[in-house]
């Protein structure tokens, strides 16, 4: 990987591109840190405090800890994330919207009303921020110490919901920019920026907490984490890679006084062919009934059923690993037929004289590609459901051993990170090949 960059490095084109990319992740770092007027967020933990493994706790991770104490990024990159799920989920629903991401134009139309659907969900939580804010009393007061209330409060909600929407939209456009004039991959490299950002936090917990609690059974949990997050990289790394081969023979034919075809063929299916994309899907549709919560912290009662339903959404129950496991798989699915379509694959083999070994062409190729096809991506689902879910079992294990081991990166993270990189990788060496590549001119 290092290698990589470093001739990506050496090539004039690629390190303009690379440079810009820097400057815009600084950008958004810069955001992060930016605070908003007339929110004051007090205590050195911030809007989170000591309740790691909630939704909160999951928002601060995602936006770089911008979320936690109410800066210009507070909301990140979700609002896009939620608003490209929604549309892609009503594509399958609604032919109109199919139809549109058949050629250039229409993409650019989808591009555009995902742009539009993103500012709505950002003002939804902007606002939803807000009341949450003003219910825990962390909003800035008059000469006298109290609160706000009728117009001025009013007026200081739309001036913290305004100026949150546009952080949203601004992380969005940066996201774009390095699509357009950087190495690509924009929101994930967003994603990526503000996960990485917490790591020494994490770092530090982990080394600092067999010291602060001095037991121990502390050094061994604090080993158990740090080896399993070696292996779980390895892991993600070797899953990425791995891939299902569906053996092709070509037919012979004669073209003119050539003779073409005769050669043996594969069709690549990767195991983990939609990345880390349902894992980020599940994440933030699981993210909606805490929004919600939001609005109604102060009407929810101790011990209430809606106390209880809410809480079945923290990212340490078991209620949320169960939901969180079958949100992989469906998301792993639907993106699955939207990459693969057999019956296409099945028509592009029987046009170049191709068929697979055994099977007849026609519908008897396409029933056996979706057969395969559908075999690897439940595979791949379930290998991806492991790393996911292995931080919540083991935050249950450690609260059964009354282990006080908060680790604020978990599997989503580990995933985000390890394939936002490797993609950035493979994309930095496509655009690489494209630059060295001789022509017959030469």
């Amino acid at each position: 990987m290092l290698k990589t960059f470093i001739n990506a490095w050496k090539i004039a084109d690629l390190r303009k591109k690379m440079l810009y990319t820097i400057l815009i992740i600084f950008l958004f770092r810069l955001g992060c840190a930016i605070p908003v007027p007339f929110i004051a967020i007090t205590g050195a933990n911030g809007l989170v405090g000591d309740n790691t493994g909630t939704f909160l706790n999951y928002l601060s991770m995602m936006t770089g800890d911008a979320f936690n104490y109410g800066h210009l990024f507070a909301l990140g990159i979700t609002p896009y994330i939620n608003a490209s799920i929604i549309l892609q989920l009503l594509a399958v629903a609604i032919p109109a919207l199919e139809k549109l991401s058949h050629d250039e134009e229409g993409r650019k139309k989808m591009a555009t009303i995902t742009r539009y659907v993103t500012v709505g969900l950002a003002l939804l939580q902007s606002v939803a921020y807000f009341v949450y804010l003003y219910s825990q009393k962390m909003l800035t007061t008059d000469k006298d110490g109290n609160a706000y209330t009728g117009f001025w409060l009013v007026m200081q909600g739309f001036f913290v919901v305004a100026v949150l929407t546009a952080g949203s939209a601004m992380v969005m456009w940066l996201g774009e920019q390095i699509n357009e004039k950087g190495i690509g991959n924009g929101i994930s490299l967003i994603l990526f920026a503000g996960i990485v950002s917490r790591l020494p936090t994490t770092v530090f917990q982990l080394v600092n907490a067999p010291y602060r609690y001095g037991h121990w059974y502390y050094h061994v949990a604090a080993a158990v984490a740090v080896i399993s997050l070696l292996l779980m990289i390895v892991y993600i790394v070797w899953m990425d890679a791995a891939e299902r081969r569906i053996p092709v023979q070509y037919a012979k034919r004669v073209v003119g006084r050539k003779m073409y075809g005769g050669q043996s063929s594969n069709i690549p299916i990767k195991v983990n062919m939609s990345g880390v994309l349902p894992v980020i899907f599940a994440s933030s549709i699981l993210s909606l009934p805490p929004t919600i919560e939001m609005f109604v912290h102060n009407k929810i009662t101790e011990g209430s059923f809606w106390e209880t339903f809410f809480g079945w959404f923290s990212s340490d129950h078991w209620v949320y690993g169960i939901i969180y496991f079958l949100l992989i798989i469906f998301f792993a699915y639907f993106y699955a037929s939207i990459q693969y379509n057999p019956v296409e694959m099945a028509n592009n083999l029987s046009k170049n004289s191709g068929m697979i070994p055994g099977i007849r062409s026609g519908r008897p190729t396409a029933d056996y590609i979706a057969k395969v096809i559908s075999k690897i991506v439940l595979l791949g689902a379930l290998m991806l459901s492991v790393v996911a879910l292995y931080p919540v079992l083991f935050s249950q294990v450690m609260k059964a051993s009354n282990i006080m081991l908060n680790v604020t990166i978990g599997g989503t993270s580990i995933i985000i990170l390890v394939g936002v990189a490797l993609e950035t990788v493979q994309q930095i060496e496509s655009q690489m090949m494209m630059r060295h590549y001789k022509g017959f001119l030469d």
